[in-house]
């Protein structure tokens, strides 16, 4: 309420003899202590039911809380935990349930929160770093077909406000535009399709580059996903630009903000209206505008498809005479003596080699690739491989 710097509790009680006194209406008197009517009944009341004590300040805090942990069951998790300090929050409720009844029983993840703010959570392991691996910088192309950029240019909504994810497609040396996907979301289903039409329309590149945000890079330290995992299996290699580095892919940026200054303003009603206007204007882009960087000459006179071809069905990797061949699960695990090791959901449904690199110790490939390194000694997951590349190249 705006009450006036001295004593609220003496304003109030003001207030009270005033309307007691009914001298003037509570509606001018609301007007006089600038509060409302609401209020001014509400402090008359609390006088009535506790007189000057109720005119005191009360706590904002709810009187019940819904969600509140008993704390009853909060002292049994402390003294179970404090002889069982290497169980986790599933064991100790399990224990905890069969001992004094399951009636009120909070849930695991409650449990979980509660270990965590009293610091009795133990830290996880840090598993050992697997081998480096210095790949070569990012390279011009020289070619066509020899890199394709991919990125997604920042959704917009069309004309009935339906919102679209523009998934762009160029080949580096002719600056061809090969294709923009009006797509509904970024998942790996949708962007696949995408490409499988792309590719049978103008064949495999060599690389594709790409940033290393989803669904094309992931943040495990060999970069890949189920999408650019899938680019490696057709033979694509995979580079990834620096993150923060935009600049190292300013080519396809720039192929961003024509598209943005020319198509996005004015859109079309609808997605298919809207997809149908991009294909319009890139034919534009590839068949009318000339390009400086192409001696002014439109993309089309310089691109001409790559003869690769997308295979009509992709076998499984197979692997050198002597190596351990291991099929990954979808939950990406492998079974290796009668134990489950992550090796990384990005390669399931396929298979792993295993390379025998001395006793005890073997180096896991996804095909050419290699993704780490597993020991006998170790437990869960591999150690994954890391990958730095040079500088790029100038």
């Amino acid at each position: 309420m705006p009450w006036k710097a001295r004593d609220q509790q003496e304003q109030r009680y003001e207030l009270i003899r005033s309307m007691m006194r009914r001298e003037q209406t509570v509606k001018e008197l609301s007007c006089r202590f600038k509060v409302s009517r609401k209020t001014a009944y509400k402090w008359l009341g609390r006088y009535r039911a506790g007189r000057l004590r109720g005119l005191a300040d009360r706590s904002r805090r709810p009187g019940r809380l819904a969600g509140r942990t008993s704390g009853l069951w909060l002292s049994r998790l402390r003294q179970l935990r404090r002889r069982r300090p290497t169980w986790g929050a599933r064991k100790l409720r399990h224990v905890l349930g069969e001992r004094y009844g399951t009636a009120g029983l909070p849930a695991v993840v409650t449990w979980s929160r509660w270990l965590k703010r009293w610091g009795l959570v133990a830290r996880r392991r840090r598993y050992r770093r697997g081998p480096v691996v210095l790949g070569q910088g990012l390279r011009p192309a020289v070619r066509n077909n020899e890199v394709w950029t991919v990125d997604f240019k920042g959704w917009y909504r069309t004309g009935d406000g339906q919102r679209v994810d523009p998934l762009t497609v160029r080949d580096l040396y002719s600056r061809y535009g090969l294709g923009i996907r009006l797509l509904t979301s970024q998942s790996v289903r949708e962007v696949q399709r995408a490409f499988c039409k792309i590719f049978r329309q103008f064949g495999l590149p060599e690389r594709i580059r790409s940033d290393n945000g989803t669904p094309f890079g992931g943040g495990g330290p060999t970069g890949l996903t189920r999408l650019s995992a899938w680019w490696v299996k057709l033979g694509i290699a995979v580079e990834f630009i620096r993150p923060g580095c935009p600049y190292e892919n300013g080519a396809h940026e720039q192929f961003h903000r024509v598209y943005q200054a020319e198509v996005v303003p004015q859109p079309a009603r609808g997605r298919r209206g809207q997809q149908q206007r991009s294909d319009r204007w890139l034919r534009f882009y590839n068949e009318e505008r000339p390009h400086e960087g192409l001696g002014m000459k439109v993309p089309k006179v310089i691109y001409d498809p790559s003869q690769r071809r997308l295979p009509p069905q992709l076998k499984p990797w197979t692997y050198a005479q002597g190596w351990n061949r291991r099929w990954v699960k979808g939950s990406g695990e492998i079974c290796w003596h009668g134990q489950r090791r992550f090796i990384g959901e990005a390669f399931a449904n396929d298979y792993v080699g295993l390379k025998p690199r001395g006793t005890g110790r073997w180096e896991v490939y996804f095909g050419p690739k290699l993704i780490g390194e597993l020991l006998e000694n170790d437990s869960a997951n591999i150690r994954l491989a890391r990958y730095r590349r040079s500088a790029p190249a100038r």
